[in-house]
């Protein structure tokens, strides 16, 4: 049913709280475990707080989430993608490329308030995405 999942990470706990869920559906579906991590350029990282701009950051939370995963028996891909573009838009543009079935993220919980709603990542790839969104609270 899901070939191939995608887990868009940040060090939020978040999503370390979502990695339970995917680990559960990777195993029971045998599916493809892609784990990626959006390097954002300059531009976007102001706009978005400039959180994940440090390629040396991004590669070491991959490299930890790929070691978690192993530690669960299954085999992780991960992918480190530089954007200009918002993260929302750059998630969803990997999962057409890779033809994911699925996409898991934490939630934020910034939808409490409307503002927070329309501004969030996860919101944005849920409105953008080519596949399923399972969102983790």
């Amino acid at each position: 049913m899901f070939k191939t999942v995608l887990f868009p990470i940040d060090k939020s706990p978040e999503s370390r709280q979502a990695a339970e869920t995917v680990a559960q559906l990777v195993k029971t579906f045998n599916s493809r475990l892609v784990i990626l991590s959006i390097v954002e350029r300059p531009q976007a990282a102001e706009a978005s707080g400039g959180v994940m701009s440090s390629p040396e950051a991004i590669a070491e939370l991959l490299q930890s989430a790929k070691s978690l995963f192993s530690q669960e028996g299954i085999r992780a891909e991960t992918l480190e993608e530089e954007s200009a573009k918002p993260p929302a838009f750059a998630i969803c543009d990997v999962a057409e490329e890779i033809n994911a079935d699925l996409i898991v993220m934490g939630c934020r919980g910034l939808g409490l308030t409307e503002e927070g709603a329309s501004d969030s990542v996860t919101n944005r790839v849920i409105n953008l995405s080519p596949c399923p969104v399972l969102i983790v609270p």
